[in-house]
């Protein structure tokens, strides 16, 4: 059986889920086989197994700081959400369909057996599960059949580290209130306290760390630095959407209400002399280099809302000179015509952007799958990329091909169905049965594609950044380039070094013994 702890905050984005991959990565260099694990998931950042099976980006993160394949196990439970009050609800790995919040209030507590049989999953191949908690332990209010937190703890026995935000100031009102807000059995879980994001001189704080301890009766267990880390986070709290600096090359991703997967632009970010920038309005567009239109939850009224705002008129108006990359959702916006015969969005069918020649149905069933291959002849401004390697997935509602005939979803011509590969963007080995099929299409400047994490292989960003350069007219120093893989791993690295050095880690170790028992 497992050792297990669990990591819960007092508050959405406290931290909890680097928290959790800093453990993770400590119990992995400490030799021990490692996973994590959160029940449940909201989030719009998703990813796709070699299963096919769908799980939130978090725990891909974390299961790449544990060194372990992610398997939709670590995250049974994924709520994406469509409207401001319901979302659509995947259950290990796989849609269950669409509730609203009260629906889903209701029928969560029938979700229990599939939490269970998930963890019990991973307990056969780890020695340690860290699981990760949601928002905050002490939502009164979600108490009753609550599945994520106290409950959770409770359901696996799970002694719990909580953690509170001092860099959004008020960390001992938050740390003190929830343990208040606790029931006496579940502030009795609580085993230990961590002020996270902590910045300057830890003594200074001393004094509020002892009277901590003395009204809470928990002893903090750390005091985390503010550390200067590239890992992916969590959808809209994420600090990267408040970025406004402009680098040597500058790329702009449009920030519509229901961005998916903006983690597809992590690996530029990285790179020196590169700004990715969030935008959601005309003034701040500038003249970027490249401008990305990445995943939506809601494509067609994303795209509504980038037509109400100008947006849309600004982009096409860009495009006549500027490169113009869609991915998923920003793909299926570029093309002639979107429609959605089967209600999966809106309904009904809406003109795009006229940017590629192509034409979008909505479909009731998601494609879900890992993808590699290669960028096909492409020819533009992106000549460059042709041949190259790529590795992603794909997670789509939508089927999009040739418009020769828009608005007559039976006479669009599918990728896999052509007999050629000019026009396409990838070009994709089935490793299953070695069949090929194409994906994306470009015209003149503007290019889409549905291969989600597209630039990730290799040194592949630094190659795109190369050919932005080269246009501008100006040289980047890459000397000191090393793949995204090798990056990522030096961060998770850095992290759990920020966390050796400043949390007791022989009490959370007592913590697992005596949990065990």
């Amino acid at each position: 059986m497992a050792k297990v702890i669990m990591v819960q905050g007092t508050m959405s984005n406290a931290g909890k889920s680097l928290i959790v991959a800093g453990l993770c990565r400590i119990f992995r260099q400490d030799g021990y086989r490692v996973a994590p694990f959160k029940s449940q998931n909201m989030a719009l950042n998703s990813f796709i197994t070699k299963e096919g099976l769908e799980m939130g980006r978090a725990q891909v993160m974390q299961a790449e700081a544990a060194g372990v394949e992610p398997v939709a196990a670590m995250n049974p439970i994924l709520l994406k959400p469509t409207t401001h009050v319901g979302s659509q609800v995947i259950v290990n790995g796989e849609v269950l369909g669409n509730m609203s919040a009260r629906d889903y209030f209701a029928y969560k507590k029938q979700l229990i057996p599939e939490i269970k049989k998930a963890f019990r999953e991973l307990e056969k191949d780890n020695d340690i599960i860290v699981i990760e908690g949601a928002g905050s332990s002490a939502e009164i209010n979600l108490r009753e059949n609550d599945i994520v937190n106290m409950g959770l703890a409770e359901l696996l026995d799970a002694p719990v580290l909580l953690v509170g935000d001092i860099d959004r100031g008020g960390v001992f009102a938050q740390l003190l209130g929830t343990l208040m807000l606790l029931e006496e059995p579940e502030k009795e879980r609580v085993k230990g306290l961590i002020i996270n994001k902590f910045r300057g001189d830890k003594t200074i704080l001393d004094p509020g760390v002892v009277m901590l301890e003395e009204r809470g009766h928990v002893p903090v267990v750390g005091v985390v630095p503010y550390m200067e880390l590239s890992i992916d986070d969590e959808d809209s709290l994420s600090s990267r959407f408040d970025r406004r600096e402009e680098g040597l090359i500058d790329i702009v991703v449009i920030r519509y209400p229901r961005i998916s997967n903006f983690t597809d632009l992590s690996v530029l970010e990285q790179i020196g002399q590169v700004s990715v920038r969030y935008v959601d309005s005309v003034r701040d567009l500038h003249h970027p280099d490249m401008i990305v239109l990445p995943g939506s939850k809601n494509t067609m009224a994303d795209l509504k809302w980038m037509r109400e705002n100008g947006l849309e008129a600004l982009i096409k108006k860009k495009a006549q000179d500027t490169i113009v990359f869609g991915i998923c959702g920003g793909y299926q916006m570029l093309g002639e015509t979107i429609s959605d015969p089967y209600q999966v969005e809106n309904g009904g069918s809406m003109k795009g952007m006229g940017l590629l020649p192509a034409a979008t149905e909505l479909k009731q069933e998601k494609t879900r799958t890992q993808v590699t291959g290669t960028f096909g002849e492409i020819s533009g401004a992106l000549s460059g990329l042709s041949g190259k390697s790529v590795r992603g997935y794909e997670i789509h509602m939508g089927s999009t091909g040739d418009s020769g005939n828009i608005g007559d979803s039976e006479n669009v011509r599918q990728p896999e169905s052509r007999s050629d590969e000019k026009g396409y963007v990838c070009r994709i080995q089935n490793e299953a049965d070695g069949s090929v099929k194409y994906d994306g299409i470009f015209s003149g400047n503007v290019y889409g594609t549905y291969v989600h994490g597209i630039f990730d292989e290799g040194t592949l960003a630094e190659t795109l950044v190369g050919i932005l350069a080269a246009r501008k007219g100006v040289v980047l120093d890459t000397g000191q380039m090393i793949s995204y893989g090798q990056f990522k791993q030096m961060q998770y690295d850095k992290l759990a070094d920020g966390l050796r050095q400043s949390m007791d880690m022989e009490a959370v170790y007592a913590m697992l013994r005596e949990a065990a028992i």
